[in-house]
């Protein structure tokens, strides 16, 4: 063989070799190579594209499609019927992944346009690009000089498989016999009279505007007995739903009435606060409040969502309120803490009665 051909057998042979090592990682088959992978971590790297703002991520759903490497074009890997991978960054800086039929979680960041969140061995990739519809996060091996970007696709809720939990367990029914006679006639006149029931009650509000008002989140986590979850609900018919749920007393769920009337003021406040006019995302503008997103206690993002006709509007405050140094991180319309403090009222109010 002469040294000419020799060396195009040989770049051949290694740019093959360099392939072939990028999937059997990325499918998690690279056992061996576990130390390779180790390094990327503490590597600095990730400054070759645009910011991203977090908002442009926050709450999104994506499905993983094809990889490539970078240098070459070439794909490398393809989603296929026996591969499924999808990711989902939620508002309270957490993740889910799922792949082929496992779920795992851990909590994402994201700097300029380098994006923290954990696959496999690697823990920092780079967002080469983003949009309503597409997302391709980055990978360069700290050993080589090959790069290799991941496609993914957004989608709806609907098409992915990240499951809301229950917010409320089942009730079980024990039943030591069957029912009576008497027992199944009473059961059906009780369904038949709540048939009409709703039926009456529907036809009454009809012609009322619709009305929807949910506030998620706010805070900070931590103490003695850290808060899972806090959201007040306030249906277009009053009902008014509060779920708290903390480490150690675990879930309470509260339910109560609100007068249409007082709904409907309360609606009306909301709109002369000019509410439909806020940002959707109001975010740090300062390293000083990015920094504070790590320290403890964690922030937990409010999220307020209000529907009042055709009209509807969600408003994201990743650090709401005062710390326990009485500091403000994020600059807001001070209207948003009014109408916050009124939901609570209301929700606290319930919990008296």
């Amino acid at each position: 063989m002469s040294p000419k051909n020799w060396r195009n057998t040989t770049f051949t042979s290694r740019s093959e070799t360099l392939l072939r090592t990028c999937l059997l990682l990325f499918l998690g088959l690279g056992m061996p190579l576990h130390s390779t992978w180790a390094q990327a971590d503490s590597l600095a790297w990730g400054t070759r594209y645009p910011a991203v703002q977090e908002r442009e991520i926050i709450e999104t759903k994506w499905r993983y499609t094809y990889a490539i490497h970078l240098e070459s074009n070439t794909i490398i890997h393809q989603a296929e019927e026996f591969y499924d991978y999808y990711l989902h960054f939620r508002y309270d800086y957490t993740y889910g992944q799922f792949l082929n039929g496992r779920m795992t979680r851990g909590a994402w960041s994201l700097s300029g346009s380098e994006l923290f969140y954990s696959f496999k061995h690697i823990n920092k990739f780079e967002i080469a690009h983003v949009d309503n519809q597409t997302m391709v996060l980055e990978f360069t091996q700290p050993n080589s000089k090959g790069t290799y970007q991941y496609h993914f696709v957004r989608v709806e809720s609907k098409d992915a498989p990240f499951v809301k939990p229950a917010n409320e367990l089942p009730d079980v029914i024990v039943e030591t016999m069957g029912p009576s006679r008497e027992s199944r006639r009473a059961r059906s006149l009780a369904r038949r009279q709540k048939r009409k029931r709703k039926k009456k009650k529907k036809s009454s509000t009809e012609d009322l505007v619709y009305i929807n008002i949910e506030l998620i989140g706010g805070g900070y986590y931590g103490g003695i007995d850290p808060i899972l979850r806090d959201y007040i609900h306030i249906k277009s018919d009053g009902r008014l739903i509060k779920e708290f749920k903390s480490q150690e007393q675990g879930l309470v769920v509260t339910k109560k009435n609100i007068p249409r009337e007082e709904l409907e003021q309360f609606a009306e406040y909301i709109i002369a606060q000019r509410f439909f006019e806020f940002d959707r995302m109001y975010d740090c503008e300062s390293n000083f409040c990015q920094e504070r997103k790590h320290n403890k206690p964690t922030p937990i993002p409010l999220r307020l969502v209000v529907a009042y006709g055709n009209r509807k509007k969600v408003v994201t405050i990743s650090i709401w309120g005062k710390d326990q140094n009485n500091l403000r991180y994020i600059d807001y319309p001070p209207a948003l803490d009014y109408i916050v403090e009124a939901i609570q009222r209301m929700a606290h109010r319930m919990e008296e009665s």
